[in-house]
């Protein structure tokens, strides 16, 4: 009948969120992206700490990035299990709350990397004389150390937002990983999403501050220099465009979140939200 053309179901399995004809894109597309993302962010890592002279303040924001970025995609098998397979959950209530958990505190880290990023790419095409002496080695590695703190208690209730749930009188078969409703009655899904809303919205806000103060300034600095200035003039903007190439490999977890994430019911981002974290990146 028309109500249950939409909803494929695989032999002795819970009915899929989405019909086979767009799962499997939605699949293969995710699966290549995973491939691109994990070898993009691997090799950053690599380049970025494994070679002395690459160890600069911009390169440890991007290297720390990049794991953030690769933890979140370390999570994409299992967001595709559950794109095909929902339910009966046979992971336990730790790997369902983990998961999520993980997903969200890496998402926040990598948005505040990138707004500290930006901060510091702001500091040196705006005031570079002042940020050789502001911005440090050992000071660039203590706030990525604190950006990871703060990402990870920002995002610790969805540690426990979500769980196995199971309906009244049901069969072990209808075990799921999602929303409690505890966490719905209680407000506190609620209270989290506008959390997550707000990591989004303020760090685009500054993004666009920040870098129409830096195409200011490059405009108005586009006369020739000479001497040392001319030599740091021309250092930050390579700088400044080897981050611009990063947004392939950084744009690529979040697609596959947007993939997974958006199509079914454990969904709690939207549109919005979506955009603004595609723009965080490929502002960056």
């Amino acid at each position: 009948g028309a109500g249950g053309a939409g909803a494929a179901r695989l032999p002795g399995k819970a009915p899929l969120p989405l019909p086979l004809r767009a799962l499997i894109p939605v699949t293969t597309v995710c699966l290549g992206l995973f491939v691109v993302g994990v070898a993009g962010n691997v090799l950053t890592v690599l380049v970025t700490h494994g070679y002395r002279d690459m160890k600069t303040t911009t390169n440890l924001y991007l290297g720390s990035m990049a794991v953030s970025d690769l933890l979140i995609l370390l999570g994409l098998p299992l967001d595709l299990y559950r794109l095909w397979r929902s339910r009966p959950w046979i992971f336990g209530q730790l790997l369902c709350r983990l998961s999520h958990y993980l997903s969200e505190g890496c998402t926040y880290c990598t948005i505040l990397h990138i707004t500290a990023l930006t901060v510091e790419r702001y500091l040196a095409i705006c005031f570079p004389l002042k940020a050789k002496v502001v911005v440090t080695k050992r000071r660039v590695k203590a706030i990525i150390g604190a950006l990871w703190v703060f990402a990870f208690l920002s995002a610790a209730p969805f540690f426990f937002l979500v769980g196995v749930e199971q309906a009244d009188n049901q069969t072990d078969f209808s075990r799921e990983c999602k929303p409690t409703a505890q966490a719905v009655e209680s407000g506190l899904l609620a209270t989290m999403f506008w959390v997550t809303t707000t990591y989004f919205v303020l760090p685009v806000a500054c993004l666009h501050v920040l870098y129409g103060c830096i195409g200011r300034q490059l405009w108005r600095s586009r006369g020739p220099l000479r001497g040392p200035a001319a030599a740091l003039r021309e250092k930050d903007h390579r700088q400044t465009l080897r981050i611009l190439g990063e947004c392939p490999s950084d744009v690529s977890p979040l697609l596959t979140k947007l993939a997974t994430n958006e199509t079914h019911h454990l969904t709690y981002r939207t549109a919005p939200g979506t955009y603004c974290y595609i723009m965080l990146h490929c502002t960056s």
